[in-house]
């Protein structure tokens, strides 16, 4: 399947292959980008896209193949050479730092200097100039970047790369931590870039973004190019078939339905986090799964974590089967058994660097230690129980957590729990970055646990996900519970009236 659109590309990769130790990731990737269009990469988690924009970053040399700019072949040797050759990457996992203001953010890496003085009154201005352009003048340039929301650090990170007059920019799922208004912002800054002749690359999983903003797509899976250059219109049934080499359905696990009669495993009392929340009120049952519906920003994320105790509530109690926690004990609410997979699993849940078998055991740690010491093979052998019940791929235990795609990623926190034994699921964004195969994956691991009696609580950005997996729904808005009620007596629109106006229908 291929149509080049009659454009000389501005961007060609031809036969890139790289090879780690062990694995294979990219086998002979074509991609060709056109001057001021958004040409869109698609595959499964695993399939080679992180590899391939790592490569045209320069943060990977291709074992094999070619990268040309305007027909002349370059050499990307690292991630500088790249942003010299116009080319800039926005990635997925924020790689801000929070130590820095916005304006040493923006300007990281290519401070603005004369004599080797700092010129940061020049870098401020021209900071709040680009975050203008992104529609975000509100966000001050000598602010701690510590303090900004998710959203808040993607609209910095897109800041970094309009601040390099980049040719080819590279947005990896740039619309994972952004509500809608903030989506059609990060559209309306697209088209602007793409009018001036600069070429995106976009990554995405919502395939409704891609109809939107796309002019083409490129499809990849196991680390090949399976479809060139295809109209953004190709049917989903065709994307879904080249991603997968099959058929795919986009459903839900069905639900079975929880007895009136099972128990209240998690009971939230009056809990409140200053003006971030107040007053909120949730039981869930052995076997149910509640969904929190509800803007970024409207405090679906705050209340997960303080009732995990990573935040001191201000009012109001938890209790795990009738056993009150201390508010802001993270230590008392895992011994209770509640377990959380947050919504930035790189950056709060794994430890990147660290062999899969240490993060699946990273909360049981006592379990294996033997006078003091970790007992490693009885670690391995738990985690390969884990990783073979999960069908986690690729299955080798002592592979390090940042080689894994997303959806494996996520596998191997919900292992952690597992082999903790947890009661209490609290699941933030799960499918954030995860592809459609594996979505469907996690959704039926997600009913198997709660069919096994683990109540569990979902919080997602995507309304059909949340109507689709969960028993019962609370939509959330600006900090209040606004609304509550069965999933399946509760529609789309009626969940995003409530989350738009705020108050309960």
């Amino acid at each position: 399947m291929d149509s080049d659109g009659g454009h000389t590309p501005l961007l060609t990769m031809r036969g890139i292959v790289k090879v780690f130790p062990g694995a294979r990731a990219l086998d002979g990737v074509d991609l060709d980008v056109v001057a001021g269009e958004v040409h869109c990469l698609l595959g499964q988690n695993g399939a080679g896209k992180s590899t391939l924009i790592k490569i045209l970053a320069g943060a990977y040399q291709p074992t094999e193949g070619e990268i040309a700019l305007d027909g002349e072949p370059v050499t990307i040797a690292h991630p500088v050479a790249g942003l010299r050759l116009g080319i800039a990457t926005i990635y997925q996992e924020l790689d801000v730092v929070d130590g820095l203001t916005v304006a040493e953010n923006v300007y990281l890496g290519h401070e603005l200097a004369t004599g080797g003085v700092s010129r940061r009154r020049e870098a401020a201005r021209r900071t709040q100039e680009l975050l203008g352009r992104l529609g975000h003048p509100e966000l001050a340039p000598h602010r701690e970047v510590a303090r900004l929301s998710a959203a808040g650090k993607q609209v910095v990170s897109m800041a970094r790369a309009l601040s390099h007059d980049a040719r080819v920019i590279v947005m990896d799922e740039p619309s994972a931590v952004l509500d809608s208004e903030e989506v059609e912002n990060l559209f309306r800054v697209v088209r602007e870039l793409t009018a001036q002749g600069v070429a995106v690359v976009y990554i995405s999983h919502r395939l409704e973004e891609i109809r939107r903003i796309g002019d083409r797509i490129t499809v990849l899976k196991d680390g090949r190019t399976v479809g060139r250059n295809l109209p953004a219109d190709t049917p989903t049934r065709e994307l879904i078939q080249l991603m997968t080499g099959r058929s795919v359905e986009y459903a839900f696990p069905p639900r079975p339905g929880v007895p009136d009669d099972a128990p209240v495993v998690l009971d939230v009392a009056g809990l409140s986090l200053g003006s971030t929340f107040r007053d909120v009120d949730l039981r869930v049952r052995a076997g149910e799964i509640v969904g929190l519906a509800g803007l970024v920003g409207s405090g679906r994320s705050e209340i997960l974590e303080t009732v995990y105790g990573a935040r001191r509530a201000t009012e109001g109690q938890v209790a795990v089967n009738g056993r009150r926690l201390r508010p802001g004990k993270v230590d008392d609410a895992v011994a209770a058994g509640i377990g959380l997979c947050p919504e930035e699993r790189k950056s709060q849940g794994l430890l990147l660097d660290e062999p899969v078998y240490r993060n699946i055991t990273l909360s049981t740690f006592g379990r294996f230690a033997r006078g003091g010491v970790l007992d490693e093979r009885a670690e391995r052998g738990a985690a390969r129980d884990q990783v073979t019940a999960l069908d986690l791929r690729p299955r080798q235990v002592e592979r390090d957590a940042r080689t894994l795609s997303g959806g494996n990623q996520q596998k191997v926190l919900l292992a952690r729990w597992l082999v903790h034994g947890c009661r209490v699921l609290l699941l933030d964004e799960p499918t954030r970055g995860v592809d459609v195969g594996a979505r469907s994956e996690l959704y039926a691991l997600v009913r198997r646990l709660a069919d096994a009696g683990t109540a569990v609580v979902v919080v997602s950005s995507e309304i059909p996900e949340v109507l689709g997996l969960a028993d019962r729904v609370l939509v959330v808005s600006e900090g209040h519970v606004v609304h509550e009620a069965a999933a399946s007596d509760i529609g789309e629109h009626q969940v995003l009236d409530l989350v738009m106006e705020g108050v309960a229908a």
